[in-house]
């Protein structure tokens, strides 16, 4: 302990942050020792100037000796000789980490300043390319996953024409390599790899070879941690199967689902690497558990329904039966609403059940409405294949600014399928989501018959390494001969964030007097192109269109483009962007977070 607080105290009563002096090893005998100023010799003191374009003076600073010694108390002119000359050859070794090889440096004193000013001059010259790139995968891999080893050399990232730079060589190998081990072959290695460069030409000629290991087939789940929970909880939560195919989607998908249940502060799990146990390899989760009860509170702002405050109470050990249990409370602008949830963890067969009891009023374009529901949903566990269930009673009150009080109420069942081929679920690039809900009300206790169903699709196509475009179309039609009688939150109005930019929300809808009332029919279909200035930051340009009527004579198409920014984030896009509703003839700003569906 002595020890310890003494090493402490040290810095303090010495120059301790001062850098120890370089120590020639003798491989160069025309290189003096370092050593401090003789008694009565002044140090030598100087500062370093830089001169290079960008991206170099970064580098140069980080990797220069004369930089990080100017600063020396002990200085001497000696040791400062030693470190001008050494200048050169870091300078050169720098520059060809940013991929120029063809560098030439110049190191210029000036004595005559005090301090003595010390410039250092580089000239990069032509930058080194790339000029082939050979990415060869061996091992089970190539021949039994062809369209993994395609993959890998699809999403390289240094391609033809590109600058070598050596940490972006780096970079790509890793990912290379990870690219391969997400794809059943989790003992994926670097094999062999070697960046040949000519100076003369200006190019570099790079080759790697991927040793794939074997195919993972997942094994036994190995719960950790648990103390409030039993493990089989954990393990209920897991789509995985024994004997199943590894694929690091999946395995960060069980991830994400138990850090939305609320039960854990932390969860990591990782599958056994050793090829040893390919064919059955266990899968480690290791959960640290959350406090059960939680308050959140606060306020914020959106485009569709402005200025909110909202109080949430959550309890995921409700009864101590972990029952999760959540009161929200919403007061916005627009829309105030209170709802009270109890969601059952999932069976053996994946389903949860959940019971939501809710009351909401809303007050949207000179329509007020007020409704109450109640009901039971079946959920089955897997996102990329899920099924809903359930019946829900509504009773709804709507208040159109100069026209009748019109009531209703229903006895609603539905079943939604989704489908998600997407590369990732939260924030996808490539692939699709369609969706598809059916439903209807229940005769004898409803004040109207009628049928429902809705269809939603997006889509996610990559163009390049820097631009992609997106697709959305979406249509819903309630059978009935008329909208009376039918519940407001069945019948369909748009505009907003998410649906038609350019208009208010839920704008466009069947006009009647001051107010626009929800109609029968809805369609809407956008077409987006992003331009990615860097990995998570772009920009878009889109055209939405859409409309919700009450019959197809009266159905117009509400037309709105503009431009808008994008951010990746880990719970989904942001998005801000500025449209021009074509029909109003107006100019809006809208932001929104994640997907819509």
């Amino acid at each position: 302990m002595l020890t310890l607080v003494l090493a402490l105290w040290w810095p303090w009563s010495a120059r301790a942050a001062e850098p120890t002096p370089p120590i020639s090893a003798g491989t160069d005998a025309g290189l003096p020792s370092a050593t401090a100023p003789s008694e009565g010799e002044a140090p030598f003191r100087f500062r370093v100037v830089v001169e290079a374009p960008r991206p170099l003076p970064d580098v140069l600073n980080a990797s220069l000796g004369l930089v990080r010694w100017q600063s020396y108390a002990d200085m001497t002119e000696d040791l400062f000789d030693q470190l001008a000359r050494e200048a050169i050859d870091e300078a050169h070794e720098a520059a060809s980490t940013e991929g120029f090889f063809s560098a030439t440096v110049d190191v210029r004193v000036d004595r005559a300043t005090t301090p003595a000013t010390v410039t250092v001059v580089v000239t990069p010259g032509d930058p080194t390319r790339i000029h082939a790139v050979d990415v060869e995968v061996t091992g089970p891999a190539a021949t039994q996953s062809p369209a993994a080893v395609s993959r890998v050399r699809d999403e390289w990232r240094l391609p033809l024409g590109a600058i070598f730079r050596q940490a972006a060589w780096d970079e790509a190998k890793q990912r290379a390599v990870a690219t391969l081990a997400a794809e059943r072959y989790a003992a994926a290695r670097l094999a062999q790899s070697e960046a040949n460069i000519d100076p003369d030409a200006k190019a570099a000629d790079l080759s790697l070879v991927i040793d794939s290991g074997p195919a993972f087939r997942v094994g036994t789940l190995q719960i950790e941690g648990t103390r409030r929970y039993d493990a089989d909880l954990v393990r209920r939560y897991s789509t995985l199967r024994r004997g199943d195919p590894y694929a690091l989607a999946d395995l960060d998908q069980y991830v994400r689902r138990l850090s939305a249940t609320g039960y854990f502060a932390s969860v990591h799990a990782v599958i056994d690497t050793d090829p040893a146990h390919a064919d059955d390899a266990p899968v480690t989760v290791s959960v640290i558990e959350a406090p059960p009860k939680r308050i959140e509170a606060g306020i914020g702002f959106s485009t569709d329904t402005r200025v909110r405050a909202n109080l949430n109470y959550r309890d995921v050990d409700f009864l101590q039966r972990a029952l999760q249990f959540t009161a929200d409370l919403r007061l916005e602008s627009k829309v105030q609403s209170a709802s009270f949830r109890v969601v059952r963890p999932p069976n053996a067969n994946g389903w949860s059940i959940a019971g939501t009891t809710q009351v909401e009023r809303t007050d949207i374009e000179g329509l007020i409405t007020e409704t109450a529901s109640i009901g039971a949903r079946g959920i089955s566990l897997d996102e990329r294949n899920q099924w809903e269930v359930g019946p829900a009673f509504l009773g709804d009150v709507q208040r159109p600014s100069g026209g009748d009080r019109i009531a209703s109420h229903a006895l609603y069942g539905d079943v939604q399928r989704t489908w998600r081929r997407v590369d990732d679920l939260a924030a996808p690039s490539r692939g699709f989501i369609a969706q598809v809900d059916v439903g209807a009300s229940v005769p004898g206790v409803s004040t109207r018959a009628f049928g429902r169903v809705v269809a939603r699709f997006a889509a996610w196509h990559p163009i390049d390494r820097e631009n992609d475009l997106s697709t959305r179309l979406e249509a819903g039609a309630v059978i009935a001969a008329s909208r009376d009688g039918i519940p407001s939150t069945l019948l369909f109005r748009t505009g907003g964030d998410q649906s038609v930019r350019g208009y208010a929300y839920q704008s466009l809808g069947v006009q009647q007097g001051d107010a626009v009332l929800p109609g029968r029919y809805y369609g809407l279909a956008s077409v987006e192109a992003t331009h990615w200035i860097r990995e998570a930051l772009g920009i878009a340009a889109f055209v939405d269109a859409g409309d919700a009527f009450d019959d197809h004579s009266s159905r117009r198409v509400a037309i709105g483009y503009g431009v808008g920014g994008r951010v990746r984030t880990p719970i989904g896009p942001f998005r801000l962007d500025v449209a021009y509703g074509q029909l109003t003839r107006q100019v809006r700003i809208h932001f929104s977070v994640g997907l819509a569906f």
